[in-house]
């Protein structure tokens, strides 16, 4: 079932009833066109999420001939960006699947989830994805994919310079990647700080970088306040600097020009003996008969506190109306089998109950080898996305953070500028 417009709403309520339409079929509303921006999870054309999309609408609109569902999809380095400058320029899009929300929602932009979604689709996503998409106790973000990360390591590259085991420690990896070196190999540990995703890469390290076994704090503390250039974090990117990327042990390609996606294909490739991967590496590796282990991402002295998670959201725009029928295509989006569907397409974890439950159950090799990430979702900790300076901050971490770890730069330095254009937008979004 889904919730009729607001209007509909007011008026039964008038009669004291509850309007709810049941199943998904026609929304009853002709002649409306919706307009999706989404992101590419995609690693070439021949996987583009754009397939996925151009499936699944063909399928809802068979059943809804009065809605046409009009998805455009771009790289991870613009769609953000795409989405801004629609909003921006009063041309904001129906729908938009993107890395954050809450600038929007404090802006009042957005549909909370409840004036769209179902009860059953709303009560079936993973309590922790829900209360992240919350903006002042409201939930505007709705969690569209998840994953975590752990260490990737080649066995075959590992053998051949007679390492057996794979690194616990930030000491244990830095010996490794120097052995690794000396066999020749070109990336021995990759560190993708370039700007498609350098802010997990750096949250990733933020986590590890704990002392006496406790992990690090990421990018807030405990109550939310931004900690960018704690005392913690700067020895770990001085760590970085000095004890990896100096001594040449991260490849050819500097780290600060280096994406995650060039990362991933060097893995794949057999160039890179270790990387920070989520789901999706693994398909891409077996593709490429990599042979391969995951293990939790090393510490400073041993396992960190807690892997990093993400969810990327979905969200709706108000201006352009239609509650009702972007609500009935969200439900439809939203199965049970569309959300396993894009799961195992694309080798991310589900963001429902329903879908998790489904995968955890299976044992196709598909399936069963997400299992270890499924496993770490629950504990893992995620960028501070119901802050409405998150957006900002990300970005100026994915532009700026290389420059901690490149020759003659200085960690602290970076840190500290990061840290007061985080204050600064955390002051401006707070006046605001």
């Amino acid at each position: 079932m889904r919730r009729r417009t607001a209007g509909m709403i007011a008026t039964v309520s008038a009669l004291g009833m509850t309007a709810f339409l049941g199943g998904c079929g026609s929304t009853g509303s002709s002649d409306v066109t919706l307009r999706l921006v989404a992101a590419d999870y995609g690693d070439s054309a021949g996987n583009s999420s754009q397939k996925y999309w151009d499936s699944l609408v063909k399928e809802y609109e068979k059943t809804h001939p009065g809605v046409k569902v009009q998805v455009s999809v771009y790289s991870w380095n613009d769609v953000d960006r795409k989405v801004k400058d629609m909003v921006d320029a009063g041309h904001a899009p129906d729908m938009a699947q993107i890395g954050a929300y809450a600038d929007y929602a404090a802006a009042g932009k957005l549909y909370a989830a409840s004036d769209l979604l179902s009860i059953r689709t709303q009560a079936d996503f993973l309590s922790q994805l829900s209360d992240a998409g919350q903006w002042s106790h409201t939930q505007y973000g709705i969690p569209f994919a998840a994953s975590t990360r752990v260490l990737f390591y080649n066995k075959t590259l590992f053998a051949s310079a007679g390492i057996t085991t794979p690194p616990t420690s930030w000491d244990e990896l830095a010996a490794d990647a120097k052995a690794l070196k000396a066999k020749g190999v070109k990336f021995p540990f990759a560190l993708p700080l370039g700007p498609e995703e350098a802010q997990a890469e750096t949250m990733q390290w933020l986590l590890s970088g704990g002392d006496g076994g406790t992990g690090g704090t990421g990018y807030t503390d405990d109550i939310g306040t931004y900690t960018i250039d704690s005392e913690q974090n700067v020895r770990t990117f001085s760590w970085l600097k000095d004890d990896l990327v100096a001594k040449g042990l991260t490849g050819p390609v500097a780290p600060g020009k280096l994406n995650r996606a060039q990362a991933f294909a060097a893995f794949a490739d057999g160039q890179a003996a270790m990387v920070d991967g989520h789901p999706t590496l693994i398909q891409q590796a077996e593709a490429k008969g990599v042979r391969f282990g995951m293990v939790p991402t090393p510490s400073r002295t041993g396992r960190a506190r807690a892997s990093m998670g993400v969810s990327d959201w979905m969200m709706a725009f108000k201006q352009n109306g239609h509650a009702d029928q972007i609500g009935d295509f969200l439900n439809y989006v939203y199965s049970e089998k569309n959300v396993l569907d894009f799961s195992r397409a694309y080798g991310l974890l589900p963001v429902t109950t329903s879908a998790s439950n489904a995968m955890s159950a299976s044992d196709a090799a598909p399936d069963k080898a997400l299992h270890p990430f499924l496993d770490q979702l629950a504990t893992s900790e995620m960028y501070p996305v119901g802050k409405t300076s998150w957006a900002q901050v990300s970005a100026a971490v994915k532009q700026n953070i290389g420059q901690a770890v490149a020759p003659g730069g200085n960690p602290a330095g970076v840190l500290t500028r990061l840290q007061a254009t985080a204050t600064a937008a955390d002051s401006a979004a707070s006046a605001g």
